[in-house]
């Protein structure tokens, strides 16, 4: 028999054993645990039958429906764990921790497999990952226009052992009109926040935490509000750098992607680049010259830019980057040290 274990509990052995996520593939589409396998007990088809039947007939007569259209599928139930998971204790929740987690445990404990069920199911990680995001975090904010590097100082950040925050990673999506170019698809707000619960989640909130200066949503996606309203209260830290360097790792990023991506990504803001300047940037594209058109949207995206810096509540500090600075990540980590952070005055 199953044991049904606390959201904490679930949480912290997800680290160690294999999560399985019983719900129909669409909902697992729209947002899962991190990192947990969709094996459903039912299809979307499926499922929307039993809904039907228990709305129209009660109960009884839909748990009958369900016990049909799953018998077939018991072989492969077990099938598809065993060629997914290499251990026996496993994590198993659906959406509230009832009848589908039990009948999938009860099933994979019958086939040797020791089945832990979430309490609540993914509701109750869905309340816990909000939760958290109330929290106080100890963010430092790299900020900076387009075409800086904060993406690859990020990641030096990281390296050197500091903790970091990718937005834009999780989102999959660079944060401008040519963000979404050969990323892959984006997930949904719900899943991006519980990707977001699961990086905060392994972090000291007390220490550090650097993270990219955002706007209030990243493409498709937005961000959670305690979230952004953290992130635009923290202090920033502004990476400047000559608008060649910028112009040129611009043109690093975009010089093999697909022509017709970057003229539909002008067209998307061509109303606020001016119609003119938007069919001298598209010409410049269809002709190669990736360095004009770059230096178009530039004058956009820089305006818009410092009308944020202006909103900031606390005034930010500014280091100079020139793309091979070795020492950048030394300033850069003293600059955070030496600031008080209002969140933590102590």
């Amino acid at each position: 028999m199953a044991s049904t274990i606390s959201i904490d509990k679930f949480i912290e052995l997800s680290d160690i054993y294999p999560v399985i996520d019983v719900r129909s593939p669409s909902e697992y589409a729209r947002g899962h645990i991190p990192g947990a396998s969709n094996i459903p007990l039912f299809s979307d088809e499926e499922r929307a039958a039993v809904g039907t039947k228990y709305v129209r007939e009660g109960r009884q007569e839909a748990v009958r429906l369900g016990l049909e259209l799953v018998a077939p599928k018991l072989n492969w139930f077990v099938d598809t764990l065993s060629s997914t998971v290499n251990q026996k204790n496993i994590l198993v929740y659906c959406w509230r921790g009832g009848m589908r987690s039990a009948s999938m445990s009860w099933l994979f404990g019958l086939a040797g497999f020791k089945p832990f069920t979430l309490d609540g199911g993914y509701k109750s990680f869905r309340r816990y990952a909000q939760a958290a995001f109330d929290r106080k975090y100890k963010f430092f904010v790299l900020g900076g226009m387009t075409g800086c590097g904060k993406t690859e100082l990020l990641k030096m950040l990281k390296e050197s052992g500091e903790q970091v925050v990718d937005l834009e990673g999780l989102a999959n999506h660079k944060g401008s009109a040519f963000g979404w170019i050969n990323q892959p698809q984006q997930p949904t707000t719900e899943h991006f926040e519980n990707l977001l619960f699961n990086d905060l989640r392994k972090l000291n909130p007390s220490q550090p935490i650097w993270i990219e200066d955002e706007s209030k949503s990243i493409g498709s996606i937005f961000l959670p509000q305690s979230i952004y309203n953290q992130i635009i209260n923290s202090p920033t830290i502004i990476i400047e750098t000559d608008l060649n360097n910028r112009i040129e790792r611009l043109i690093s990023d975009y010089t093999a992607c697909d022509k017709k991506d970057l003229i539909s990504s002008v067209v998307r803001i061509q109303k606020r680049l001016g119609l003119e300047k938007a069919k001298r940037c598209i010409e410049y594209i269809e002709s190669g010259n990736l360095r004009d058109a770059i230096a178009i949207t530039l004058e956009y995206y820089d305006k818009t830019y410092r009308y944020g810096i202006e909103q900031k509540k606390i005034p930010p500090k500014y280091l100079y980057f020139d793309g091979t600075s070795s020492d950048l990540i030394v300033k850069l980590t003293s600059v955070g040290k030496s600031i008080t952070h209002p969140a933590f005055p102590d």
